[in-house]
């Protein structure tokens, strides 16, 4: 494909707090996983936009990388998925993080000014984490719901939290005479299109608006962000929403029917679920996007989950950005950076097979 020449790089809001509230560690990729370069010590500043889901990780290795480069300072700017592909697309940041891969669509007709001309770019899953679908209705503690009553919810043919499909569920839960409230996200966001893309490919009958990034119908309640919609959900009486779960710690979480079971949302779920979904088809080796296979009915997998992406160029005008993106994604995709961003993020560490696979991408930066 053919991608347009660099643009400015604009000023993006720095980071302004690295302290990292600790949540419980997962289990670290093993085996001989690439680990952060150990080259001479790089300088210089790196801009980032894109995915609220992944800001703690992208928190945590920033810690890591200027560790060991102390001179670096990397802007990230949590607007959103979408405003983060369309900030690296128009040059004004060297990366992006997103919560779903660029389209073969997308990447067809460009431009790409963050890159230099004629580069492919470069999709890195490094961020795996669960969606949590969180609710607050008072006197209910625990709720398993089917991916069809799930749809039904948030489609809005299921409107009170005593309704039959509900209970069918749900033997011995006092379910009140109660409104349902749904909040969605207001912002482009990727952590819509990957709950939209499960209610798809698990209830399309129910769920007939495809994935997608913008919520697609009238009703409930919508806010903006992650933090919005954990606010929304904190802050009324029988509502229900989705968000990252690294940032739904004290909510109350749905268990969702896979298979013969109802699994409640993990880090480790989440990985069973990547696991068992291949990698797409009619891309550049660099690009490593997912077709996630929500319809596992893999023991012990939560398909309701994204894995979210950093996303850089192949090739950069400019030698010194792409040191500083090669460095930062070579620090994520680490047996360290992974690891330290379950510890503070909640996320699973990806396996050795596929962080060797990003480390040969990122190898690819120049």
């Amino acid at each position: 494909m053919k991608i347009s020449r660099i643009a400015q790089v604009g000023a993006v809001a720095a980071i302004a707090a690295l302290a990292l509230a600790g949540c419980a560690s997962n289990e670290t990729a093993s085996g001989d996983a690439p680990t952060a370069s150990e080259g001479p010590a790089l300088t210089g500043t790196l801009n980032g936009s894109g995915a609220t889901s992944q800001q703690v990780a992208v928190q945590a290795w920033t810690a890591e990388f200027q560790t060991a480069n102390a001179d670096v300072t990397v802007n990230y700017d949590p607007q959103g998925s979408g405003t983060g592909r369309e900030s690296f697309q128009s040059g004004a940041v060297e990366f992006a993080g997103s919560d779903r891969a660029f389209k073969t669509e997308e990447l067809e007709a460009g431009p790409f000014d963050a890159c230099a001309e004629g580069s492919d770019i470069v999709e890195i899953p490094a961020y795996v984490s669960p969606i949590a679908i969180a609710f607050n209705v008072e006197g209910v503690d625990a709720l398993n719901l089917d991916p069809a009553t799930i749809a039904g919810i948030f489609a809005g043919t299921i409107t009170n939290w005593n309704d039959p499909a509900i209970a069918a569920t749900n033997d011995g839960v006092t379910l009140p005479d109660l409104a349902i409230t749904p909040v969605h996200r207001s912002d482009k966001s990727g952590t819509t299109a990957n709950f939209t893309d499960y209610l798809a490919q698990t209830a399309g009958d129910v769920w007939t608006y495809d994935s997608v990034e913008e919520w697609p119908i009238q009703g409930g309640e919508a806010a903006q962000g992650t933090s919005g919609v954990v606010n929304a959900v904190k802050g009324g009486n029988g509502t229900i929403g989705y968000a990252d779960h690294s940032q739904t710690a004290d909510l109350t979480t749905v268990s969702v029917q896979v298979g013969s079971e109802w699994v409640e949302p993990s880090a480790e779920g989440a990985a069973i679920a990547l696991d068992a979904s291949p990698l797409e088809e009619g891309r550049a080796s660099t690009d490593l996007a997912f077709a996630i296979d929500r319809t596992t009915e893999e023991s012990g997998a939560y398909p309701v989950m994204l894995v979210s992406y950093l996303i850089g160029c192949v090739d950069y005008e400019d030698a010194d950005a792409a040191a500083l993106v090669k460095g930062f994604f070579t620090t994520a995709v680490s047996e360290a950076g992974q690891q330290t961003a379950a510890d503070n993020a909640g996320s699973a560490p990806i396996s050795t097979e596929l962080a060797e696979k990003a480390q040969a991408a990122i190898d690819q930066i120049s």
